[in-house]
């Protein structure tokens, strides 16, 4: 195994023992609790973005919810076809086993793999080379004409009415899936979509009715 000390390594070392000195010996009994196992009432499926860890966004604590971070913010649809469903998996853990309430789905500004997605970028591309990509983000492919049709394919008003409908998109997603829509419909599991900028560090939340998200106040 390589050991070499790096400069990207030394950093998350520095953080590490700041979290054993201010995280967890500070915090023994919780982290005790959390020992026997955990209960989060909040799913929250986020970007893998650097810049927007719902950890830090919500500024919660360990065990508090369950996260699930991929390109984009994406919830793929219900489906039953051989393959690896990462995101399925972790819905069906979070709905089934762990019983949260509440499933958030956060999208943010300067999404990369919505602009991706909006430009088409890097359609027909091999995998490896950005092939992965493009189909992760061919879900959005049956919102993408409205926002074309309106916005266009560049600019930031584009770009953000992208990220606002990979929101929906996901949410709409969620439904496809027995058990989201089986505990949705007996009021036993809510849904929301959420939407955070980095510009201004606001975080939005989406109104359903009207499909418009404002600002938390």
């Amino acid at each position: 195994m390589n050991h070499e000390v790096t400069p990207e390594l030394d950093r998350l070392i520095a953080g590490y023992r700041r979290f054993r000195e201010q995280a967890w010996h500070p915090r023994l009994e919780r982290w005790a609790e959390l020992n026997d196992g955990q209960q989060p009432q909040t799913m929250v499926i986020a970007c893998s973005d650097s810049r927007v860890d719902p950890a830090q966004i919500f500024d919660v604590d360990p065990g508090e919810i369950f996260v699930v971070r991929n390109v984009a913010a994406m919830v793929p649809p219900f489906e039953t076809t051989p393959g690896h469903h990462g995101v399925s998996a972790a819905l069906e853990f979070a709905v089934q086993v762990l019983k949260v309430k509440e499933i958030l789905v956060m999208g943010h500004g300067l999404c990369g793999g919505c602009k991706a997605a909006l430009t088409q970028d890097l359609k027909g591309t091999e995998p490896g080379e950005g092939g992965f990509i493009a189909d992760w983000i061919s879900l959005l492919d049956g919102v993408r004409d409205e926002v074309v049709n309106t916005h266009g394919t560049t600019g930031r008003d584009a770009e953000r009415a992208m990220e606002h409908a990979g929101v929906r998109a996901s949410i709409a997603n969620l439904r496809t899936f027995p058990c989201v829509k089986r505990k949705e419909s007996r009021g036993e599991l809510r849904l929301r979509g959420a939407f955070f900028a980095i510009s201004d560090g606001l975080l939005h939340i989406l109104d359903e009715s009207t499909g418009d998200f404002s600002p938390v106040r």
